[in-house]
């Protein structure tokens, strides 16, 4: 080779197999380009030769289920399981004294280190002897039909982070809910109702709104339809008269052929397809949504079991007997939110915290016997907790001489939840926290062995379900260590 012709340009172009074609064939990997070279667990795919299409129609998982709807109540805010869920002796015997070990603290400056008991009694519940609060009565009533979680942990101590963590599979916003995977896996059982309906409460949205129910990078259509917590649940059931009957039909199907028309000439647009979508939808829920969200129908025995008509219970009882008929009709995915995080209670939780328990207890537990009495509780996962607990110290909200206004900051260490139905065990208490209910030592549960649990009930593999973002995959699952916990299943 002439000397002169050894340019950097020459020199790559000729090496076919030297140094140009490895740096070229790193970055094309690098940037996830590549062909995948084959193989079950290989990250990147071939391309796809033919464009996707996304619906709803129902889909056969991978696996056989044992769940094929799910109710999470979503307590955010963190419920103190010190109180509710994990009797510690030793901190009844302590308290008042020092804590000595490590605290890691959400708000330094109002913090103690000061050890608080248990502010309420517990008593052995049930043939199974679980131990629970006696601020959660009614849930004593179920408790040979749940598994009480007293070992959860994310590792982030914050709402926001640890909300996500349990919902989305990681600590940051953007990515695609629990409900959102579930949509896109499997649809829904009903083209009627929305496959996934997140019932708010009638005091203010949750705290961070509709990331709650997004779908993140999912396409548009898999996203949560949110319902008004009060009447009338959906707005313009009801076409106007002069438009009703044969008029109304005639003027959709027009619209429908508009639709289709202007879709195909917008392949791919996935958000058009998802709005489109939705058009249909509304037209058919005008019959089906306003039979759906009709309580009237339901007998007075009913109402009265879920504390319909009570002060305290009313609401809360009234979304828990909505998310029974929800399922009921073949919505894939249900969840009831309280206003902002109202289990918060860094003050004031001896007088804060019995009065969340009473607004939600009893419809809770009505929730779980109504599932079973008609035979939906075998394949519905019913779901109760929050994004986190709460320390076993006393957080001085207003200052140390203000002893009444007393709360607990946050701990995701180590904190509890209930789950009832598909497929889970019954009457069985999974592990443990350390004495002081901080860190959780016994039967770890992270939140993304749970998520892959969640998966695992519905058919669904979390090391399998993805969806394609460009030329990388993304997953509700993404740590490698995750792991189905079969010792909480039936």
């Amino acid at each position: 080779m002439d000397p002169r012709s050894l340019t950097r340009r020459n020199l790559l172009r000729t090496s076919s197999y030297g140094l140009g074609a490895v740096a070229a064939s790193w970055l094309l990997k690098q940037d996830g380009l590549l062909a995948a070279t084959g193989g079950k667990n290989t990250a990147l795919e071939k391309p796809d030769l033919e464009r996707r299409m996304h619906d709803l129609l129902p889909k056969q998982p991978p696996h056989e289920p044992q769940a094929r709807a799910m109710i999470s109540m979503y307590m955010l805010g963190g419920p103190s399981q010190i109180d509710l869920f994990d009797p510690k002796p030793e901190l009844v015997k302590r308290n008042g004294q020092s804590f000595d070990g490590d605290l890691k603290f959400d708000n330094a400056a109002q913090a103690s280190r000061e050890i608080m008991g248990s502010l309420s009694k517990f008593h052995h519940r049930g043939q199974c002897g679980m131990e629970l609060s006696e601020l959660l009565p009614q849930l004593g009533t179920i408790a040979d039909d749940i598994t009480l979680i007293r070992s959860m942990r994310t590792g982030s101590n914050n709402h926001v982070p640890s909300n996500f963590a349990l919902t989305t599979g990681s600590p940051v916003h953007g990515r695609p809910v629990l409900g959102s995977w579930l949509l896109n896996a499997l649809g829904s059982e009903t083209q009627d109702l929305p496959a996934y309906v997140a019932l708010t409460d009638p005091r203010g949205l949750p705290q961070e709104g509709s990331e709650n129910w997004s779908q993140g990078k999912l396409p548009a259509i898999y996203q949560g339809t949110v319902v008004r917590p009060t009447e009338p649940r959906i707005f313009n059931l009801d076409a106007p008269p002069h438009l009703r009957g044969k008029v109304q039909c005639a003027q959709l199907d027009l619209l429908e052929q508009f639709n289709e028309q202007h879709l195909a000439e917008h392949p791919g647009e996935n958000d058009l397809a998802a709005r489109l979508a939705s058009y249909g939808l509304a037209a058919r829920m005008q019959e089906a949504a306003k039979e759906a969200f009709d309580l009237s129908t339901e007998p007075e025995s009913i109402k009265k079991m879920y504390g319909v008509g009570e002060k305290h219970t009313d609401s809360y009882g009234k979304r828990c007997l909505i998310a029974r008929r929800l399922v009921e009709r073949g919505v894939r995915f249900v969840q009831i939110f309280c206003n902002g995080q109202n289990w918060d209670h860094h003050g004031s939780i001896k007088s804060a915290l019995p009065a969340r328990c009473a607004e939600i207890d009893q419809p809770a537990a009505a929730l779980v016997r109504d599932l079973k009495q008609r035979g939906l509780l075998d394949s519905t996962i019913v779901h109760w907790g929050g994004e986190m607990g709460r320390l076993p110290v006393i957080q001085f909200r207003s200052g140390n001489s203000n002893r009444d206004n007393v709360g607990r900051d946050h701990n995701t260490y180590g904190f509890s939840q209930w789950v009832a139905g598909g497929g889970f065990r019954a009457g069985y208490v999974h592990g443990a926290t350390d004495e002081f209910s901080h860190h959780a030592v016994e039967g770890i549960v992270n939140h993304y062995d749970w998520l892959a649990t969640i998966l695992h009930q519905f058919g669904l593999d979390h090391r399998e379900l993805k969806f394609r973002i460009g030329p990388r995959d993304i997953r509700l699952v993404e740590e490698t260590e995750a792991r189905v916990v079969r010792e909480i299943l039936g």
